[in-house]
């Protein structure tokens, strides 16, 4: 199938879980992921109506940036170095993937040179693997609580990245669960911090996100197909 015709199948998907969830579509926005995805697919994409790009790597979206512009909203949700964080506070419109601390105050050090504030969101993992990066769901409320005095940064929600299954409904237990955090850190009624993002959700269990609260959903696989 074309983009346009797998896009179509996405949203179909994210309004039929957004209803059984007692939500609205709208509220639910794709980010776009284009990790090795090549300008042409980018562009058709946002002919589509994609409005959110997501890259993983810092270089990458540089190179594509540069190729192709800002077409749409550029976010990062890899991981990222601290060295690493003055270039991606220029290219990009949010970053997911909020760590630690070093990660915050370096971003917060160069938006301040930008003279922007930089929305982003802080990755939990959840799920306690060793490969993930994210802090850890006990630690994130304190890390909130670190980073929400940072003048140049401005904390809109959580993210995560759950294990691979074979069966989407075993992610369901974890995303409920950054909904839960993300009601704690909400009642908490931080400075600076606006609960209004759950970033949760790929290609083969976004729909069980969807009814669990997310409201930005990383779709690669089921928009451009397999990654060579």
């Amino acid at each position: 199938m074309s983009i346009a015709e797998n896009l179509r199948s996405v949203r179909s998907r994210i309004e039929t879980a957004a209803r059984k969830g007692g939500r609205e579509p709208a509220d639910v926005t794709i980010v776009a992921v284009t990790k090795t995805v090549a300008p042409e697919q980018i562009r058709e994409a946002v002919a589509s109506g994609i409005t959110c790009l997501g890259e993983n790597r810092v270089q990458e979206a540089r190179d594509k940036i540069a190729a192709i512009g800002r077409v749409a909203q550029w976010d990062f949700i890899g991981h990222l170095q601290t060295n690493k964080a003055a270039l991606a506070a220029t290219l990009f419109d949010r970053v997911h993937s909020v760590d630690s601390e070093r990660v915050a105050w370096a971003l917060d050090r160069a938006a301040r040179k930008q003279g922007r504030r930089l929305p982003v969101l802080v990755q939990v993992n959840l799920s306690g693997e060793e490969s993930k990066f994210g802090v850890e769901a006990g630690a994130a409320l304190d890390l909130l609580r670190s980073i929400a005095g940072l003048a140049n940064l401005a904390v809109e929600g959580l993210m995560t990245i759950p294990p691979y299954v074979d069966n989407p409904d075993k992610t369901r237990a974890l995303y409920r669960g950054l909904r839960e955090l993300r009601d704690e850190a909400d009642a908490l009624a931080l400075a600076g911090v606006a609960m209004t993002h759950l970033s949760m959700g790929m290609s083969h269990d976004y729909p069980v996100a969807v009814e669990e609260g997310a409201t930005l959903v990383r779709i690669g696989t089921a928009i451009f197909g397999q990654r060579p």
